[in-house]
């Protein structure tokens, strides 16, 4: 029976130096959690490389390929056929029946052999040579092109065993994870801040997720849509804790006591405020928005800068210089644009003034939120956040 295996390449975590192992362990523990439910495998470590070899022989590999291609911190991921380290080995029929898969299809191909280790009696040229000799043989449709090939059949040399593969695909790259600490992202029912929640988990940010509602300004078709996104972002940032939080009556104490124009970025220094309290006791050492400079009356600089000056720790903003077909692409590829564009509305929609102020004076927003004392409410909106953890792959846990 065919030994197949997958070969999960490092990124950056390469280039890390004396800091490499902790990248690598964590990167591995992230694998291992997302491939539990799959069935039993071994795993170990070498040159760069993480090896996944399936114990089971009904695991489903295209299920583990989904699941691997979402972790980040792995750049390439080649499933590869296990075989003894001798040309006869990789010469075999078994070799050839295994690629027969990718090179049935194809028009052109070449080899590349890679000799990890030196100490194997072939040099790579001798490899390819031979591989391709056998493959033009069984495949005699095929025909080589070193440049531009269809398929690139490779040959790993490594320590205890070759490798063979012609399916490889990118991973998610950049960085496993929990390696970055931990930031809470102000999820709202819109296209933007599930994308930054995908790109700061992409830096190995550890994400939590906090949405505001306010019923019965909104529904909980409304809720139930921003829940579906942190489901679906979660299979890419892993487990996501969801916390969610009443609104209502601050927003319409904004409305009732504060200036029209100035509604938005009061009600949004009141949410960096609810938000950086649940941080304190969620130990996140940032808020992450999906923020677009220009792209709303409340993403200008100037309204940026009085949102800024009520936070007390950083706001990281991934999408700031993105425009919106850049952010709709991205939203797209990790299956969130969908969801996104369900025709329910959020609370920051439901109290947006006519003629919002777009280069508002620090000083008169603050004058203007003084004076109404937010400060009881504030308390009890934190108080009665209701909070859930969205699994990576499974079911909702409520707390």
């Amino acid at each position: 029976m065919m030994k197949e295996i997958f070969l999960c390449k490092y990124g950056e975590i390469a280039l890390k130096g004396l800091n490499k192992s902790t990248f690598e362990s964590v990167m591995v523990k992230n694998v291992k959690r997302r491939l539990r439910r799959l069935g039993s495998f071994d795993y170990w470590r070498a040159q760069s490389t993480l090896y996944v070899y399936p114990l089971d022989a009904e695991i489903d590999m295209d299920d583990v390929m989904d699941e691997l291609k979402r972790v980040f911190g792995i750049a390439k991921i080649c499933r590869s056929l296990e075989v003894e380290k001798s040309m006869e080995s990789i010469l075999s029929d078994t070799t050839l029946d295994y690629l027969a898969e990718a090179l049935d299809d194809a028009s052109t191909f070449k080899v590349e052999a890679k000799r990890a280790d030196k100490k194997f009696p072939y040099k790579s040229p001798e490899i390819c040579a031979s591989l391709g000799g056998k493959i033009l043989e069984r495949f005699p449709h095929l025909s080589v092109d070193v440049h531009e090939p269809d398929i690139t059949v490779t040959v790993e040399i490594r320590e205890k065993y070759a490798f063979v593969n012609a399916l490889r695909i990118d991973g998610a790259g950049g960085l496993p994870i929990g390696t970055s600490g931990r930031g809470m992202l102000l999820l709202s029912g819109g296209i933007d801040s599930p994308v930054a929640g995908y790109m700061m988990a992409k830096r190995g940010v550890q994400i939590q997720a906090i949405h505001f509602e306010a019923p019965p300004y909104t529904s909980e078709r409304a809720r139930m849509k921003v829940e579906k996104l942190a489901e679906e972002i979660a299979l890419y940032c892993g487990d996501i804790a969801f916390h969610c939080v009443p609104f209502t009556d601050i927003q319409v104490a904004i409305k009732e006591n504060c200036p029209e124009e100035l509604f938005t970025i009061i009600m949004r220094r009141l949410m960096m405020e609810i938000a950086q309290r649940i941080c304190e006791k969620e130990n996140c050492s940032c808020l992450i928005t999906g923020e677009s400079m220009g792209q709303v009356a409340s993403q200008t600089m100037g309204a940026i800068v009085c949102t800024d000056a009520a936070c007390r720790i950083p706001v990281f903003r991934p999408c700031i210089g993105l425009d919106k077909s850049e952010i709709v692409k991205i939203a797209r590829d990790i299956n969130t644009f969908d969801t996104s564009i369900l025709p329910y509305e959020d609370c920051c929609t439901v109290f947006t003034p006519k003629h919002p102020k777009t280069r508002p004076i620090p000083a008169d927003v603050e004058k203007a939120q003084n004076s109404f004392d937010f400060e009881p409410m504030i308390a009890e909106a934190v108080v009665k956040t209701v909070f859930k953890i969205f699994r990576c792959g499974e079911n909702t846990v409520n707390i």
